[in-house]
């Protein structure tokens, strides 16, 4: 029997473990403070200056986002800004395509992790996974797991979801769960489209409370965020985070 065909099995039988998605989308938009708290504020474009990475930071620490998501060129800047926060610095790693050789993704995050990162979102090796090639799927992930967690850094997997079917997106779920991810993630959001609440669902079907699923891409509104945490998320990732926060906040007045 294929890796896909159990997954499949598994995740029709309910044989996964249970995660309760409404009384997290609810503790979560309980307040302000919670729902910052569970938001990757992400500054990903190339064109990201080092004054607005920096602003970045700032706003991940007034806020008390989860971390904040930045490309590999700002992380000892950002790591120096965020000490003694408690704000994590998440960092992309093969990004956006997720085409680098695996010794490639695993000495950038070895480097990344020396700069101060603590969050590695990864992109899969999208072409292998169509290519059959699910054994170097597995090790490409377990490569930066592996050094990942010798630091005491977490990983998500960047799946790009909107590059698969059906079936591709159940198998490479499958196979980052078993490599020891703690985070499946929807988007890089550079792609044909980002998050949607099906893909989320999908995912959190397969992972059940193994790990966490992150909801990424074109989530810009509170009603964004609601309905991917809704769906299944126990992170976001958002440039528009700040605002996301403060509309909650205006409900609460």
């Amino acid at each position: 029997m294929s890796t896909s065909t159990l997954a499949s099995q598994q995740l029709e039988s309910g044989e996964f473990p249970s995660y309760d998605a409404e009384a997290f989308a609810r503790q979560a938009l309980s307040s302000p403070a919670a729902l910052a708290a569970v938001i990757d504020h992400t500054l990903l474009k190339p064109e990201a200056t080092r004054e607005q990475a920096l602003k970045l930071a700032r706003e991940a620490a007034e806020f008390r986002f989860a971390c904040a998501m930045v490309n590999p060129v700002w992380t000892g800047l950002v790591a120096a800004e965020l000490a003694g926060t408690g704000i994590p610095v998440g960092v992309v790693v093969g990004f956006p395509l997720g085409a680098n050789l695996t010794s490639t993704k695993r000495e950038e995050t070895s480097a990344l992790l020396r700069l101060g990162a603590k969050e590695i979102d990864m992109v899969l090796s999208i072409g292998l996974l169509k290519s059959g090639e699910t054994t170097r799927v597995a090790r490409d992930i377990e490569a930066v797991v592996e050094v990942s967690h010798d630091a005491g850094a977490i990983v998500k997997v960047i799946l790009e979801t909107c590059l698969l079917t059906t079936e591709e997106k159940i198998l490479a779920s499958e196979i980052a769960c078993a490599a020891g991810v703690d985070f499946l993630k929807t988007s890089t959001g550079f792609s044909t489209s980002g998050a949607t609440a099906q893909d989320v669902a999908l995912l959190r079907g397969v992972a059940g409370s193994r790990c966490g699923v992150k909801a990424s891409g074109g989530i810009r509104t509170l009603a964004d965020a609601r309905t991917m945490l809704e769906a299944g998320a126990n992170r976001i990732g958002a440039s528009a985070s700040v605002a996301i926060v403060q509309a909650l906040t205006s409900q609460a007045i």
